[in-house]
């Protein structure tokens, strides 16, 4: 992933061969088209979700957030996480962050999506 703070084709590919899968140039640019405008966060989050019906939903959560997790430490510093809330998608309202944080594994200023 190029970090831009968008899913791209090159992105989506990328992601998808992480997993075992390689879709089709095709399938890729389908998926894209599910999302009106530029796929951010969010948008990634809830068509990931649906494209892995019929598996483990947590499983498919955290493979949600490996993606954005280079090294596979598990952690993301909760900055990031924040911001990618706030700033993509569905830009979350500061009251809305902190319900989320209630809930959230977080630790030491890092989110811990494997617990």
């Amino acid at each position: 992933c190029n970090r831009d703070g968008f899913i791209d084709v090159n992105d989506l590919r990328e992601i998808h061969l992480n997993l075992g899968r390689q879709p089709t140039d095709d399938e890729l640019k389908k998926m894209l088209g599910e999302t009106p405008g530029q796929m951010n966060f969010t948008a990634f989050l809830t068509l990931f979700g649906e494209k892995m019906h019929g598996t483990d939903p947590e499983t498919a959560l955290r493979q949600a957030f490996e993606q954005f997790d280079p090294e596979r430490k598990g952690k993301l510093p909760e900055e990031y996480i924040k911001d990618l809330l706030q700033n993509m998608g569905d830009n979350f309202k500061d009251d809305e962050i902190r319900q989320v944080w209630k809930e959230a594994p977080i630790s030491g200023g890092q989110l811990d999506y494997n617990a």
